[in-house]
């Protein structure tokens, strides 16, 4: 929008300017005229910034913006977001420089211009280290310092040019998801309902009834054209807008999209069809048109449903959130509860959950202990028992018993909401086949447009009356949408799939990478292994005692204890029911040596005066003594991760060489590699050592998968090829890989590689489908075979055959 606008429209907003409220500025050496003092601001503030190109190629808004912009104060309406409590709510920590990061919703996008503004206005906001924008889902995720700049700042920044923005709650977002499933209902109903009724009044034509008059003809035509005006304004309104935004950016990106040949074609079709009945010849071609909406607008609502349900099992979780809790205000006073919403829990709060309840917030177990269903958030299908002292996440089904639970995380700080941004960074991630996809259906719209109207030519030397359909004909045939579905809902069906898996993927190329691996390259401590000691053997010295005996006195003395170790000693004594013995003495720690209590000990060989045992691939070893010597010796070994057997089989089917690189001392290493079946092995591997192994392998061209624990593993993961993070062991948020393990089991990476091997099978039934409809209703629809109505019933069964074909993917 620039001067070219009439002299009494807005230059910000294009209202129509009464003559008590013009406002006028000077922006760039031009008086410009407003409609209110919001606009003003907002155009003053958009030219200060340098952005002013934003109106040559923004599409236009008739919204007011309210007046109190023209400030440089936050509103009293926007203060709050400061307030420590809500700002822990809305935020969560980036990075190590103490930075916090937001996720926001957006309001009043239109086009890819809004979102070049907004971008570009944030990015200049003092403090503001990065800004993500995604218009398919209208979020921006901004990361900022909360020295320099403020959550209340951003939110009224993006207010001073003209959107609105607030906190996304990942509870909300269902609300958009059935509002747009609504509003496309509504849609394809009134389509639905004038393609019935103008068929009706068509059916004279149809079976060729010659007794009608030309009057009842006439006013059954003008009746239909009636009826097809809401079907061409509300019901395709949405086809010819997008259309329009792509004619408009095409200067910037050289495509067209693949609504442009469908809204064409419904223009020319009604434009000729009105023109015949005001004429009195030739066809009316309403019949087709309402048809043809009616269709794409029901392949459209499938492929929708498919969308949303492929948006992954995180996202599906946080939409379950409730909107009240139970609140227990006086703990540990009095256990009475009020009924409040969770928007108004903070950190430090006890909550009560009744059993068949979803846990509203992050927090700690206090009383009562439970089993929860986590089996969404990190796809264990199995419930996890909670013991007092154990982390609850937001989202989880309450199984067993009330419980009770002190919050330390809500909204955007809990982990449900990390997941959740983990899974807006995969979406603005585009694999490779879906940008060659997209790439290649925008040039086939330019193809498909020139020979439409090449044929239309050649018919119009051969016989006039029939250019109008085959022009129709041919932009409705061949109208790329199956071309263009064919491997964006197949990933995002496949995605969704391996997010309920317990796999969450970053980077978009996870699943073509799993198809071309080689290699995989396995870390051994908190991938291969667990890191959890259990106890293997127990050598008991003197035949006075028995393994029960042993058992219980070294629990007694490890009771309370933290030690991995002890850990293990207390769960053998408690699945063996052996009772602790009650000790004489107090136990003293002896640092570095191991636990006493009066004439017992129990700690290393040297300490207890035994001799150290030699096992391979022990994870460790402690003695039991008193004053005539050594009783017991304790023997551990780490515990395999589960799945690892179910991993190792899948990678040797598909011929994929596996390779196990260690930290750990070079036996140890080799004893595990054995134990497991894997045959290429190093250990005492540094970091850089483990990179430089991954360089060799790449080197030499093979496509290496690597997985680790995301921390001491950052250099193999950073340098793999495709890299997955065993999700325990990084922060979420944090993790550099292209993908996150949150299953506590790798057998869901066994099933995502035949995910994988599923999802490239069922993109290439969609591209053979598509290019074989094409090649086929092209030029039958060239030749005049193929009515309009036939074209756009064959285009819609086209898309709904490739998004019905994808959907399959859901159910691996």
């Amino acid at each position: 929008m620039s001067s070219s606008l009439p002299s009494n429209s807005c230059y910000h907003c294009g209202s129509f300017i009464l003559p008590d409220d013009s406002y006028e500025a000077e922006l760039g050496g031009i008086n410009r005229k407003f409609c209110c003092a919001g606009c003003m601001a907002i155009a003053q503030t958009i030219h200060g910034e340098g952005l002013e190109v934003f109106y040559a190629r923004r599409a236009q808004s008739s919204d007011k913006p309210a007046a109190y912009l023209a400030s440089n104060e936050i509103p009293d309406s926007l203060a709050p977001y400061d307030d420590p409590s809500l700002l822990g709510r809305y935020t969560r920590p980036s990075g190590e420089e103490g930075n916090l990061e937001t996720t926001l919703r957006l309001e009043k996008i239109r086009c890819a211009a809004c979102v070049w503004l907004c971008e570009q206005h944030l990015r200049r906001i003092p403090g503001v280290k990065d800004v993500q924008i995604n218009y398919v889902s209208q979020k921006v995720k901004a990361e900022f310092s909360p020295e320099q700049t403020s959550l209340a700042r951003l939110l009224f920044e993006v207010e001073r040019i003209g959107y609105e923005a607030w906190p996304f709650e990942p509870s909300l977002s269902i609300e958009k998801s059935k509002k747009e499933r609504r509003q496309l209902l509504t849609r394809l109903g009134v389509a639905l309902l004038g393609m019935m009724q103008v068929m009706m009044y068509a059916w004279p034509s149809y079976v060729g009834d010659s007794d009608i008059t030309a009057e009842y003809d006439l006013l059954l035509g003008w009746t239909s054209w009636a009826l097809t005006v809401p079907v061409m304004v509300y019901s395709a309104g949405p086809i010819f807008q997008a259309a329009w935004r792509s004619v408009a950016s095409f200067r910037q990106t050289h495509m067209l999209g693949m609504d442009v040949p469908i809204a064409l074609a419904l223009a020319l079709a009604f434009s000729a069809g009105t023109v015949n009945l005001a004429t009195g010849s030739g066809q009316g071609y309403f019949d087709s048109i309402t048809m043809f909406v009616a269709f794409i607008l029901a392949a459209r609502y499938v492929e929708l449903l498919a969308r949303q349900d492929a948006q992954g099992g995180a996202e599906a979780l946080a939409k379950q959130l409730p909107a009240t809790c139970e609140r227990v205000p006086n703990y540990p006073v009095s256990q009475k509860i009020e009924i409040v919403p969770v928007v108004n829990c903070n950190p430090g709060e006890v909550l009560r959950v009744p059993p068949g309840d979803v846990v509203p917030a992050d927090g700690i177990l206090i009383e009562y202990e439970s089993a929860l269903d986590e089996s969404l958030l990190t796809g264990e299908s199995k419930p996890i028992d909670k013991k007092i002292g154990d982390r609850v996440y937001a989202g989880t089904h309450n199984i067993l018993n009330p419980l009770l639970m002190r919050i330390d995380a809500v909204g955007q700080a809990t982990r449900i909401a990390g997941i959740a941004s983990l899974l807006d960074q995969a979406l603005q991630a585009k694999p490779i086949m879906v940008s060659l996809a997209e790439k290649w259906a925008g040039y086939f719209v330019g193809f498909q447009l020139i020979a439409a109207f090449l044929s239309s030519a050649i018919w119009w030397y051969v016989d006039p009356s029939r250019a109008w359909t085959v022009l129709v004909s041919v932009l409705v045939a061949s109208c790329p949408c199956a071309l263009s579905l064919a491997v964006p809902t197949a990933m995002a069906a496949a995605q969704g799939a391996v997010t309920k898996l317990g796999l969450l993927i970053v980077r978009g190329h996870v699943l073509e990478g799993l198809v071309k691996a080689t290699d995989l390259v396995l870390d051994k401590t908190g991938t291969l292994t667990m890191g959890q000691p259990e106890l293997q053997e127990i050598r008991i010295a003197r035949p006075e005692f028995s393994r029960s005996d042993v058992l219980s006195l070294a629990a007694s003395i490890e009771a309370g204890q933290k030690h991995p170790l002890a850990l293990s000693i207390l769960r053998a004594a408690d699945a063996e029911h052996c009772v602790p013995r009650v000790l004489s003495e107090a136990v003293t720690n002896q640092l570095g040596k191991g636990l006493s209590s009066g004439v017992y000990r129990l700690g290393s060989a040297a300490w207890v005066g035994a001799q150290q045992i030699e096992q391979e691939g022990q994870y460790g070893q402690v003695h039991l003594s008193d004053e005539q010597g050594l009783i017991a010796s304790f023997l551990f070994l780490d515990t395999p991760r589960a799945g690892l057997e179910n991993l190792l089989l899948a990678a040797k089917s598909r011929k994929i060489t596996v390779h196990l690189v260690s930290g750990d001392n070079p036996a140890t290493v080799a004893w595990w590699a054995h134990h497991v079946g894997i045959s290429n092995f190093k250990g005492a591997c540094s970091p850089e050592d483990k990179c430089h192994y991954i360089e060799h392998l790449q080197k030499e061209g093979h496509f290496v998968w690597a997985i680790g624990d995301g921390i001491n593993d950052a250099p193999l993961l950073a340098r793999a090829d495709v890299s997955i993070a065993v999700g325990a062991g990084a922060p979420l948020a944090t993790a550099g890989a292209d993908a996150i393990l949150t299953a506590s089991s790798l057998a869901s990476l066994a099933k995502s590689l035949l995910l994988a091997d599923k999802t490239q099978l069922i993109i290439k039934e969609n591209l053979i489908w598509a290019l074989v409809y094409n090649l086929l209703a092209i030029p039958a629809a060239m030749m005049g075979w193929v009515n309009p109505w036939v074209a756009g019933i064959g285009m819609s069964l086209s898309s709904l055959a490739v998004t019905l074909n994808a959907w399959r993917l859901r159910k691996a």
